[in-house]
């Protein structure tokens, strides 16, 4: 008892906007488990709103404080990284004025805030980067390079300052290294600690309906029109990739994080509606905005198999909770779901063509019995090496080191 007492630390965590997403899904399950291991955990973030967050949030399992939200997201809807850095500034400057310190505060996404966070010499720093922003930003025009120049600079520059730096995957660790050659050449390696799910919370599958499902924020560089055209490709004669089937049958489900003020949100959900308008299969494709974790584990409990279309995504949480709830999924040959996605075994990597993604969706059709019995492999798969427990004690072991470090 004496020695759980020791190693019980006060933790903040600092992330820009608590709403539904991989990142978000992240950050709670973080919070989850290291409250589970005695800790005092308090979450700290510019946005949440009550009707639109994971219900952990409001279990009073940890705490959350809300600063900030007055602030803009965007001005005339652009801007947004300015106001993102303003937004999450704030937040730290909230938690070095109104609260007593912290042993570790882990921060999430936004990197400038740490130095500010280093000002308390007693504090660690933990940085847990999904993916470098710059590559995520446009650099198109002229005035876009200059706009981006100096918050390039300024993300390089903090994410170094941190104590401790983690990432979700091997594909982000090598990035990581390429992107920020500075980072590199001083030694400055981040350690690879991939998010996780609970397997528990997905019931064993009720059914494998003919239900292809996406599971998706409505933005664009998530290709979702990629899984709305390789469904169009079935119903096409020429495409030749379904045989002996009543395509009548079968459906497209696309759902995923939505959020009206963002404009992108919007736009983007229109022109999937119209590209399956356009390729005469509206009245097969569902569209859910913002579905709650129950109807979420619900949807996957009946679909034949989940297509997760992002091209390099640095992670992606979807596939490992499709295969916990296991069903098998078809993904991009590229990215995060290479490290979690066995091909051929809980899943198929394929090339990210409507081609390559309609052959394996009529091959489940042709025999839901692959499906099932890929699921059954996923399942468990994920618990073996993804599971909440495994992510907590590697997440705990990490900020522990990091806290004892300041003993050196």
């Amino acid at each position: 008892m004496e020695k759980k007492q020791r190693s019980r630390l006060n933790i903040a965590i600092i992330h820009p906007d608590l709403g539904i997403g991989g990142a978000e899904r992240l950050v709670v399950d973080a919070a989850v488990e290291l409250a589970s291991h005695g800790h005092n955990v308090h979450v700290f973030t510019a946005h949440h709103d009550r009707n639109r967050c994971f219900e952990e949030t409001l279990s009073g399992i940890f705490a959350v404080t809300v600063y900030g939200a007055f602030l803009p997201r965007h001005v005339f809807y652009r801007l947004h990284a300015i106001c993102a850095y303003l937004r999450c500034i704030f937040v730290a400057l909230c938690v070095l004025l109104k609260w007593q310190s912290f042993d570790v505060v882990l921060v999430d996404q936004v990197s400038v805030v740490i130095p500010l966070l280093k000002l308390r010499k007693s504090v660690k720093v933990v940085f847990y980067c999904h993916f470098p922003d710059l590559l995520l930003a446009q650099h198109t025009t002229p005035l876009r390079r200059l706009y981006r120049k100096p918050i390039d600079f300024i993300e390089e520059m903090t994410t170094g300052m941190a104590d401790m730096i983690l990432v979700n995957s091997s594909f982000t660790a090598s990035t990581f290294a390429n992107t920020f050659k500075h980072l590199h050449a001083r030694g400055i390696q981040p350690s690879v600690l991939y998010p996780a799910v609970n397997v528990d919370q997905f019931d064993e599958p009720l059914s494998y309906k003919l239900n292809f499902l996406s599971i998706n924020r409505f933005e664009r560089k998530k290709n979702i029109e990629l899984a709305v055209s390789a469904f169009a490709m079935l119903h096409t004669p020429k495409g030749d990739v379904l045989k002996n089937h009543n395509l009548a049958d079968a459906t497209l489900t696309v759902a995923g994080g939505y959020d009206k003020r963002l404009r992108e949100n919007v736009e983007y959900l229109e022109e999937l509606k119209s590209l399956a308008e356009q390729q005469g299969v509206s009245d097969q494709v569902n569209f859910i905005t913002s579905c709650s974790t129950a109807e979420r584990n619900a949807l996957l409990s009946e679909c034949l198999c989940v297509i997760y279309t992002p091209k390099d995504e640095h992670f992606g949480i979807v596939p490992l909770e499709a295969m916990a709830a296991g069903k098998p999924v078809i993904a991009c040959n590229s990215g995060g779901p290479v490290e979690t996605v066995k091909n051929g075994v809980t899943g198929y990597l394929c090339d990210p063509t409507s081609q390559e993604f309609a052959l394996v969706m009529a091959k489940f059709m042709e025999d839901p019995e692959i499906a099932k019995s890929m699921g059954g492999k996923a399942r468990q798969h994920v618990r073996e090496s993804f599971s909440t427990k495994t992510f907590g004690q590697r997440l705990n072991q990490f900020l522990i080191d990091v806290s004892r470090s300041k003993k050196d």
